[in-house]
């Protein structure tokens, strides 16, 4: 399973604060992710949110890139990521990075 990283910024007018329609999306969005989520194997390992800054960081597990790109193309998933600017990383644990330095010369 691979570690996948989801940064979503918004700007202040789209704050779910400031914007009804974002904040009635924000507030619904939970009740459906979790079958999404199991639709596409993938597995939320947290959320969180810097309100101040308008920023949010979601991490999932997935089998693979293709899994997360399926789960993120979901009708729900778009319409509220339509209101952020966001990017998916890949990422590794420390102990993956670790083993990748050791096999380094």
């Amino acid at each position: 399973m691979s570690i996948f990283l989801i940064i979503s910024r918004h700007t202040a007018e789209n704050c779910p604060l400031n914007n009804e329609k974002m904040k009635f999306m924000t507030l619904e969005l939970p009740e459906k992710l979790g079958e999404l989520e199991k639709k596409h194997d993938v597995k939320r390992i947290g959320a969180w949110t810097v309100i101040q800054e308008h920023l949010l960081v979601w991490v999932y597990e997935a089998p693979n890139s293709e899994a997360l790109q399926n789960f993120s193309m979901e009708p729900e998933i778009i319409k509220w990521m339509a209101w952020n600017t966001s990017e998916i990383k890949l990422a590794m644990t420390l102990e993956e990075s670790i083993k990748i330095l050791k096999q380094t010369k």
